[in-house]
């Protein structure tokens, strides 16, 4: 079995949230062992993750831990960053096993063709404002000032501080299946040069739906702050589901 997972958002709200929040996502760890074959992490697993090179952010060592034990045990964990946490470096691979991507990925999974990626910097052609951020945040100069820059306590206390801010802003929206349609016109654009590609699974947009058409099928994954998370699956016959997790069950 293939688990795709988007948007835990670690370490979001308030302590209780987010401990609510990690113990959930550790019982899905714990539940996708039991037969995983490859587990993908499609960013924004953490609400902000920014990595010195000799200093990570405190806490998630419960996930932390698990991620190495399903290596250890030889699940492959796919870990494509988001917008919330694309400054990482190198210490998912060392000391967990994870793999690292930062651009959309092309696995093959039961020999069909599935495109993944977060989302949140595709088909931004007409919002200058958008792409010009998402260069920045991106370059390895930001990245570089910051770290010689800004002392570790002061950046988590900023980045948080911002992943607050943004999600809060986007709060209100009234996110409805129109809202996805710059993802799913980018998988109609990229199937019609990429034929073979006729699945896309993303997260970002915290909004749980299915579009299907002649040519392509898209999946949207929902993030982990209401009473349920939506994952995506992919069994022995290559076709993607979508399910349902319980976030408040009793923790075992």
């Amino acid at each position: 079995m293939y688990y795709f997972v988007s948007d835990i958002h670690l370490g979001a709200g308030n302590k209780e949230q987010a401990q609510r929040t990690e113990e959930a996502f550790c019982r899905w760890l714990d539940m996708a062992s039991r037969d995983a074959k490859a587990i993908y992490l499609m960013g924004d697993i953490f609400d902000f993750w920014f990595e010195y090179r000799r200093v990570v952010p405190k806490g998630y060592v419960r996930v932390l831990a698990r991620l190495s034990e399903l290596t250890r045990k030889g699940i492959d964990v796919v870990f494509i960053t988001g917008n919330h946490d694309m400054w990482c470096y190198d210490y998912f691979e060392k000391e967990c096993g994870v793999k690292i991507f930062r651009k959309p990925q092309l696995v093959d999974i039961h020999s069909h063709d599935i495109h993944l990626a977060h989302g949140d910097n595709l088909n931004i052609k007409g919002k200058p404002m958008l792409r010009a951020m998402n260069a920045f945040f991106r370059s390895s100069i930001a990245r570089f000032l910051f770290s010689w820059l800004v002392h570790p306590d002061l950046a988590m206390c900023f980045g948080r501080w911002w992943s607050g801010k943004s999600r809060k802003s986007h709060k209100g929206d009234d996110i409805t299946p129109e809202s996805l349609n710059f993802l799913i016109e980018y998988a109609k654009e990229y199937h019609s040069t990429h034929s073979s590609v006729a699945t896309y699974i993303f997260g970002h947009m915290h909004y749980p739906y299915e579009y299907r058409d002649e040519q392509i099928e898209v999946l949207f994954m929902s993030d982990w702050s209401g009473d349920s998370a939506t994952y995506c699956v992919i069994d022995e016959s290559g076709k993607p589901q979508l399910k349902t997790f319980d976030i408040d069950e009793t923790v075992s």
